[in-house]
């Protein structure tokens, strides 16, 4: 007797029961590397300090991180053999590179030698819509209206936020802070998209080695801007944690929710991100965390929650 075949109302069933499972772990590794970029800012602050204390130099802070996670790079390339990137993908790889090793790097680290690392989270909160914005440009993807209402609920509560704590105003510093939200938008979609053709890890890898002819040479040369003697072990600490985690290790996590999950839709992920910076300055930098933080927190959270429900198609040609 032959056997049968299954029936395409069964097939469809399977197709969405994993296309759900792919969005789910694509939200939780989201989650992951969303939790590890969220300390990046006060551990920048503490790399950095401040106008009144300064320790290492932004530019230091900058190429080193890279470097040293290009080493690393390096090293995990060579150990797990992997293939080197097609040519077709360099123009991918060189803007990715600008968004997520230059560009936000260097300008949260000199924003961050004029304002509070709190502060510096809230407004870096509208990073989801920017990111939502790109790839919806760039890879075609179509979110419902549901979706956006969503995205710029989240995004409106975040700037309310920084309005209420800044008097009605937003700092000098602020311009910076955008500029590097733009950066990192950029990088994050152009990274995903690489995160389709080839192993997430090996993107950020090979990433932070196209890099290392130039992040090398800066990290040198950078070195004689910083006064080495009156640089403290809490400063050491934050650099450290920003070349390891910020730089190299969350992105593994980060490429690959965006790659299997969804970018428009694991991006909402990250409006999380300054409320988990804010937690974590509090004890790292004594900044103050007050319930108008929290009862915004959870605002937010709700919307991140909401947008997840909301439906997000892929035009015809596009990537996810």
């Amino acid at each position: 007797m032959p056997a049968q075949r299954p029936s395409a109302a069964r097939l469809s069933g399977a197709n969405s029961a994993s296309r759900h499972g792919d969005e789910t772990r694509g939200l939780w590794l989201g989650v992951l590397g969303v939790t590890i970029f969220a300390v990046t800012t006060p551990m920048t602050r503490l790399a950095v300090g401040d106008a009144a204390a300064p320790q290492l130099s932004p530019l230091f802070v900058t190429a080193g991180r890279a470097a040293a996670a290009g080493l690393l790079s390096l090293l995990y390339l060579w150990l797990t053999d992997a293939p080197r990137p097609a040519r077709r993908h360099l123009r991918e790889f060189a803007i990715t590179a600008a968004g997520v090793v230059i560009g936000f790097p260097l300008l949260l680290a000199l924003a961050l030698r004029e304002v509070a690392a709190i502060h510096a989270a809230v407004i870096t909160g509208v990073l989801p819509l920017a990111t939502a914005m790109v790839a919806a440009l760039v890879l075609r993807q179509r979110p419902s209206r549901g979706f956006w209402v969503c995205a710029v609920a989240g995004c409106s509560l975040v700037l309310g936020y920084a309005l209420l704590h800044g008097g009605g105003r937003l700092a000098a510093a602020d311009g910076l802070l955008l500029l590097a939200v733009l950066s990192a938008a950029i990088g994050y979609v152009y990274g995903a998209r690489l995160s389709v053709a080839m192993r997430p890890e090996q993107v950020i890898c090979w990433v932070l080695v196209g890099t290392l002819p130039m992040t090398l040479p800066l990290t040198l040369w950078s070195a004689g801007d910083v006064d080495f003697a009156i640089v403290g072990t809490a400063a050491w600490l934050g650099f450290g944690y920003v070349a390891l985690f910020s730089m190299w290790l969350g992105f593994f996590a980060w490429y690959r929710g965006l790659a299997i999950g969804g970018t428009v839709r694991v991006s909402q992920v990250q409006l999380l991100q300054p409320f988990l910076s804010m937690l974590a300055a509090w004890p790292l930098l004594g900044e103050r965390l007050d319930a108008l933080t929290l009862a915004f927190a959870l605002a937010v959270i709700a919307t991140v929650f909401l947008g997840k429900r909301m439906p997000v198609r892929v035009a015809a040609g596009g990537a996810r």
